[in-house]
């Protein structure tokens, strides 16, 4: 934790704040009140420690002005001149304990500890705040109930390793679903109750992003204005998820090869190593065979955290579940704006199904949430949706050649052919294009043949 100690009496200060970093915390001392607001304006403290006699200032005026503008801040009182009436007055203003100088080594660690437990609840209380307001804007579970083959066969490897301590790596495409998924491993995993972290890779600098993720000391870079945990301990006992790995600084990633191997780190600029008890999730949209063999991404890396991986499926290849997404979706948003839709008109089945959703989940949930706000009817039409998914309206082939849409008067026959064609068009290979239509090779040879693709 860090602690903030507010005294006028400079020996006391580095005392406390000397005892204070024995017991594994770290404290920085000033000596007046409004120097200390300023402080806590600027950076983030988890506890304070205030002497009551502060000179001119009156330490219960500075409690006062401290719970008024930080009142997630515990503040310990200090004083010389201990009594009932100060130690009460003190609590009923807001303050969470109080010392009386001179204090003995143990009843300050006493406090610390009480204040550590205290930082541990609210932390947990606000994750789970953050989950639950996470869960109810997106409203997940529903998406997890898949219609496509490819899909439950990913969910089913992912559900089984959840209850492993082993690394799991995901696949796909921008838009897939990966940080859900990520989530719904933590989630049915032993560490459910624990912290779900994430660290976006490509977000910040080298510099920046090795201080997010392992921590630093004070001094250790240009605005380092005092110690600070990264996400590593954030995570301790739970997930650490590493969205974008692929983009992870070559100058980083012996450090996070020695965390996953030896489940060890330093902080930036600092020589004490640290044990981390964390669980790793990657994800990427890139090749990462590809970036080894250019040199962008380590071998040894890839081999540590490909210890479970799957491909996160692009919602092209889930026309099975891309209604369903649609149509719940559409009810969430419905549900929010406060209007009551009948659901989807058969045109804009049609587009939503010839569309090649390049974004994914995320394009398709931006689109029906669009589609919600502006529609003027009781039915989503197809002038509600983007311009871009409206040009979809009759879809077409690699050729030029108009491809039959569902619901239009047209032979199954010549609907799995239109299908046959887009998927084969889309797909990188004939062996993901057999996985994605769920039949095996020489079926798809011999309807390749059939409809002279052949």
């Amino acid at each position: 934790m860090d602690f903030l100690v507010i005294d006028d009496d400079k020996t006391f200060r580095d005392a406390t704040c000397f005892l204070i970093e024995e017991a594994g915390h770290y404290a920085e001392g000033i000596e007046s009140g409004q120097l200390a607001l300023s402080w806590l304006k600027e950076d983030k403290w988890d506890a304070v420690l205030l002497d009551i006699n502060l000179g001119r200032e009156n330490g219960l005026d500075i409690l006062t002005e401290i719970q008024k503008q930080f009142p997630l801040v515990p503040v310990i009182m200090v004083t010389a001149q201990g009594s009932v009436k100060a130690a009460v007055e003190a609590m009923r203003r807001g303050a969470a304990d109080f010392l009386e100088k001179p204090f003995q080594r143990e009843q300050l660690i006493t406090v610390l500890a009480r204040m550590q437990r205290l930082n541990q609840m609210s932390r947990r209380i606000e994750r789970l705040e953050q989950e639950v307001s996470e869960n109810q804007a997106q409203n997940i579970e529903p998406l997890f109930d898949f219609t496509t083959p490819v899909m439950r066969e990913v969910m089913e490897i992912l559900m089984r390793a959840a209850k492993t301590p082993a690394s799991i790596l995901l696949f796909g495409e921008s838009g897939t679903g990966k940080s859900v998924a990520a989530r719904a491993i933590h989630q049915q995993s032993h560490l459910a109750d624990k912290p779900f972290v994430t660290v976006s890779c490509p977000s910040l600098s080298r510099e920046l992003l090795e201080s997010d993720l392992f921590g630093h000391i004070k001094g250790s870079f240009t605005g380092a204005i005092k110690d600070h945990w990264g996400k590593v301990k954030a995570a301790d006992g739970g997930t650490l998820f590493l969205d974008e790995i692929g983009d992870l600084p070559l100058e980083i990633q012996p450090k996070l090869l020695r965390l996953l191997q030896e489940r060890e780190y330093e902080r930036l600029g600092e020589n004490v190593t640290r044990v981390a008890n964390i669980r790793v999730i990657a994800a990427t949209n890139r090749d990462l065979k590809k970036r080894v063999a250019e040199g962008l991404f380590r071998e040894d890396l890839y081999f540590r955290l490909n210890v479970i991986s799957v491909e996160m499926p692009p919602l092209r290849a889930r026309d099975g579940d891309l209604i369903r997404f649609a149509e719940h979706y559409q009810k969430i948003f419905a549900e929010l704006c406060g209007r009551k839709l009948e659901g989807f008109s058969p045109d804009v089945v049609a587009q939503l199904l010839g569309y090649g959703w390049p974004g994914n989940l995320r394009e398709l949930r931006n689109a029906i949430e669009r589609a919600v706000i502006l529609t003027k009817g009781d039915r989503l039409g197809p002038a509600d949706l983007p311009a871009e998914l409206r040009g979809q309206i009759i879809p077409t082939a690699s050729n030029g050649q108009e491809l039959p849409q569902v619901g239009s008067q047209v032979s199954l026959e010549k609907l799995e052919e239109a299908h046959l064609r887009k998927i084969l068009e889309s797909s990188p290979s004939r062996a993901e294009a057999a996985q994605i239509l769920g039949i095996d090779q020489a079926t798809l040879y011999r309807k390749r043949k059939r409809i002279g693709l052949e």
